[in-house]
């Protein structure tokens, strides 16, 4: 049994190690052993932490015998992302001139994991700077998607993804600016969340300078795993509060819901934004398990979607087209450049007035999308209107970044409403896996996670019993 300890979910583990049914060093040997086996093949984690992941759970083990009191992520192996804060490891944030990038303190988000007992085996990879929806770097190398090496695994968050989809830990960290979380769950097979906005605290110690204003609205850290149980304890214990995070909001985890929060948007997309037919049978599937489950489904587009996923591109794009300009072409691959540079050509040149304007709207926007929430308190939508992508699209021109872009959209729109957004996976298309996302109003986790379920019990998808490549 303590063989296969690395198939356990977070939650099951965590109770199993409590009761003192398993040890944290019978299943943190086996995520590693899981990983010796795999990570050459599929490079999910940069870097893998044995001994001491080891000597930690020895003494989570001793916690236990001792009858101290215990976190809710006690024992359990996680693996954290090459962007975040750990310390004592270098924050590479997949580029090679920050190879020696060694942290001091922990982000608050890998903290509070750590606090409720997680044991970290390993780094998880990333493009250079965490800024592509593929997994490839020069320090690091490229990751793998496990159902199909030549379809990209995702980003930024791919090692991540394939972390938890191959059994290399059943939480991963991850981070979301612009669909980091969800689309790599989708590529993978596997359950991402992405938080309001506020909900989890996030802050490096190691960065230069305070990162820029539109890229704190948009930006948050969340679980990745393969049920959505393990995301709902990976959401509890990554929310505690930290001084270090101004943005932090101390909201609930639960609400009250009256009858009415069971209405469902479902949006398929537009005449602008065309699905592929796999997305929309997964969109079907999806709304035909809600239904069963109790839910009404109608059809409906959120408020100026268009709008909404221009914005992204718009205000983040000229945000960055300082400084972070600069740090790529100084210190970035070949890859992030080229990639870089054909998302400014689809970018209008804003000066301060115009860049003011489109903040504003932001704010117009969110208040709309929060009436439309008022009426159909869950929005069903794609992660991508696309299936997961060819290895290094986004390297073959201005006219391939835009159809990614395009296909982006369900990501985009609400990352820049600072909205929470889960992706569930619903089945396999041509070898692929499909998911669908759900998106609720502001800290409103709880209903996109219950939603969730409805789907996930109804899909019986287990990508560990799925033939990988």
């Amino acid at each position: 049994m303590t063989n296969d300890l690395w198939r356990w979910s977070a939650l099951d583990l965590a109770q199993a190690i409590r009761n003192r049914q398993v040890s944290s060093r019978e299943a943190v040997q086996s995520c590693l052993e899981r990983a010796r086996q795999l990570n050459p093949v599929f490079n999910p984690l940069t870097e893998i932490y044995a001994e001491q992941a080891l000597r930690a759970a020895d003494a989570a083990d001793a916690s236990v015998r001792d009858g101290r009191a215990l976190g809710i992520l006690h024992g359990v192996p996680v693996t954290i992302k090459a962007n975040a804060d750990l310390a004592g490891t270098a924050t590479t944030n997949g580029v090679v001139a920050y190879r020696d990038l060694i942290a001091r303190e922990n982000n608050p988000a890998v903290d509070n994991w750590i606090k409720a007992g997680a044991i970290v085996i390993g780094r998880s990879n990333v493009p250079a700077f965490s800024w592509r929806w593929f997994s490839d770097n020069d320090l690091h190398g490229r990751t793998l998607n496990p159902f199909d090496a030549a379809r990209t695994p995702g980003g930024s968050s791919g090692g991540a993804a394939v972390a938890a989809a191959l059994g290399l830990g059943p939480l991963a960290h991850g981070s979301d600016q612009g669909g980091s979380i969800r689309y790599p769950a989708y590529a993978c097979g596997v359950a991402g969340l992405r938080p309001s906005q506020g909900r989890v605290p996030g802050y490096n110690a190691s960065q230069r300078s305070e990162r820029p204003v539109v890229s704190q609205l948009a930006a948050t850290h969340g679980p990745l795993g393969r049920t959505i149980a393990d995301l709902r304890l990976g959401l509890a214990a990554m929310s505690s509060g930290d001084c270090r995070d101004p943005w932090w909001v101390p909201a609930p985890l639960e609400w009250r819901d009256p009858d009415e929060s069971r209405r469902v948007a479902l949006f398929r997309g537009s005449a602008a934004f065309q699905p592929d037919p796999a997305v929309s049978a997964a969109l079907e599937r999806a709304a035909a398990w809600l239904e069963e489950a109790g839910y009404r489904v109608e059809e409906a587009e959120p408020p100026r979607f268009g709008e909404a996923a221009a914005l992204w591109l718009d205000v983040l794009m000229n945000e960055a087209a300082g400084s972070m300009r600069r740090e790529i072409e100084r210190a970035g691959d070949l890859a992030i450049q080229r990639a870089y540079r054909s998302m400014l050509a689809r970018v209008p040149d804003l000066d301060r007035d115009a860049l003011v304007e489109a903040m504003a709207m932001r704010t117009t926007l969110l208040r709309e999308w929060g009436g439309f929430f008022e009426r159909f308190p869950v929005l069903l939508m794609p992660v991508s209107f696309e299936r997961p992508f060819p290895v290094d699209l986004d390297q073959q021109g201005d006219e391939a970044m835009a159809r990614l872009l395009r296909a982006q959209s369900p990501l985009v729109s609400t990352a820049i409403l600072g909205l929470p957004g889960l992706s569930v996976p619903v089945g396999m298309a041509d070898g692929m896996p499909m998911g669908v996302q759900l998106v609720a109003g502001r800290f409103r986790e709880d209903r996109c996670l219950a939603a969730g379920e409805a789907i996930e019990a109804r899909a019986a998808w287990s990508v560990l019993d799925r033939r990988l490549a």
